[in-house]
């Protein structure tokens, strides 16, 4: 099935910056189509408490935060499909976006499909999320003051949430698979030299361990070179091994960097195709929350309405033009 008329908005993605997107482009009289996933919400649907996104002055939970901004861009009248985008060409316009058979047009589209924590795969990791297992220092450590904590990771990030953390945490145990770093240089000197961290080297968490209530209360490490197993008392276990930004969708027609997030123009939401604009995590690999997803999101709707415009102008110009001869 094929919808036949040409939108002049196509949102793809359901997180922060993708509904912020929508409500200022359905405000606009954009009439925006989101395509806002099977899983919609992005990674604050696996967040509990949000306390530092402003407006929410008592805290929110995340899911709950990301029906409001739903709700919000709803009410101004943005057409939703509840699936996700399976294939897209821009290489032709106006664009062409599928979900499974069904084919969707638009004279520009908005890409914010955000980016994703890795995991460490673990089915006790799953369950303990939101109850003790984060993927995010700057969102959650002020959860922890004088508690112990473990990070899983050897890279900058992992450096990096663990010194946050011991800003709040009693206790900071650095676990990671070998006896050497990924991370910089400095970056390790400066975890190594707080005297709240400690490191558990050539080992990975096996298992998070929960209290009756489901909260984490430990893990178990493996040593890979022993094979031996031991406990650590925790009460946070911070999983810091990267992201992956989802665009594969996207792969071989908008311009990459290495690591695959979208490239974006100066200080602009622009990509290296006219028309196609990139919001939020999907770009966005230094801040990652959702404050400056959100923001971005708003920059990317007026950067569309911007371009839609010039565009309409232009073409009302050629219009008006008399022919030569």
């Amino acid at each position: 099935m094929s919808d036949n008329s040409v939108r002049e908005l196509i949102i793809i993605g359901g997180g922060p910056a993708g509904y912020t997107a929508a409500l200022y482009a359905a405000r606009a009289n954009l009439n925006p189509l989101q395509i806002e996933g099977f899983q919609w919400g992005g990674q604050l649907m696996i967040t509990s408490d949000v306390e530092n996104y402003p407006g929410y002055v008592d805290g929110t939970l995340g899911p709950k935060m990301m029906e409001d901004f739903r709700r919000q861009a709803e009410r101004f009248g943005t057409e939703f499909v509840t699936d996700d985008a399976t294939r897209v060409d821009f290489s032709t316009h106006p664009f062409r976006v599928w979900v499974g058979d069904d084919e969707y047009q638009a004279e520009s589209v908005i890409i914010s499909t955000g980016a994703t924590a890795r995991q460490l795969g673990l089915e006790s990791e799953r369950v303990c999320q939101g109850r003790g297992v984060s993927y995010c220092a700057v969102c959650d450590a002020a959860f922890f003051g004088d508690k112990d904590v473990v990070v899983a990771g050897g890279g900058d990030s992992a450096m990096e949430e663990a010194t946050f953390l011991t800003k709040f945490a009693s206790k900071v145990t650095v676990v990671h698979r070998r006896d050497s770093f990924r991370a910089s240089p400095i970056m390790v000197d400066r975890a190594r030299a707080n005297e709240k961290i400690e490191f558990v080297l050539d080992s990975v968490v096996e298992e998070v361990l929960a209290n009756e209530q489901g909260a984490v209360r430990g893990v178990v490490v493996r040593n890979v070179k022993t094979g031996e197993a031991s406990e650590l008392s925790a009460e946070g276990v911070f999983v810091a091994i990267g992201h992956d930004p989802t665009t594969a969708l996207y792969r071989g027609q908008i311009e990459m960097d290495e690591a695959g997030y979208i490239i974006t123009k100066g200080k602009t939401t622009e990509t290296s195709i006219d028309g196609v604009f990139a919001a939020g995590d999907v770009q966005d690999h230094v801040y990652r929350q959702a404050v400056t997803a959100a923001g971005s999101g708003c920059m990317a709707a007026l950067d569309a309405e911007r371009w839609l415009s010039a565009r309409a102008s232009l073409a009302q110009k050629a219009l008006a033009t008399p022919a030569a001869g």
